[in-house]
């Protein structure tokens, strides 16, 4: 298959809004409106490093518009640009879909998890039984 430099621009721009935070901050934006506080708050486990690391780059692509109000303290509000909103359906849909399946991921790793432990086993018994 040929590389086209599109598909390593697209590569880039998936980067960004499928990392760890973004999908997230783009599903709550698609609610409405909201204050840096009401983000943190609403995302379980960012730091509030990390929160203005992934609105940052949001906003430089597009995707998420700030807006500042002259007020003491500054008020500072996020909101999802028209081209942050073509982005909402598919963000809630994974966002969605890994809540719905929270349950079947954490069998399928404890599975997982238990089979490697018992292979890691075995080989350890193999490996003393040759070198006995």
């Amino acid at each position: 298959m040929e590389h086209h430099p599109d598909q390593c621009r697209a590569r880039e721009i998936l980067d960004r809004v499928g990392d760890k935070w973004s999908l997230q901050v783009i599903a709550l934006l698609g609610e409405g409106t909201k204050r840096f506080t009401e983000l943190k708050r609403e995302i379980e486990g960012i730091s509030q490093r990390m929160l203005t690391v992934t609105l940052r780059g949001l906003e430089r692509d597009g995707i998420v518009t700030r807006t500042v109000y002259p007020v003491v303290p500054p008020r500072v509000e996020y909101s999802l640009t028209p081209l942050g909103a073509t982005l909402m359906d598919a963000a809630e849909t994974l966002v969605m879909w890994a809540a719905t399946h929270i349950d079947q991921i954490d069998s399928a790793r404890a599975d997982y998890d238990a089979r490697a432990a018992a292979e890691a086993s075995l080989v350890r018994s193999a490996s003393q039984n040759t070198q006995t």
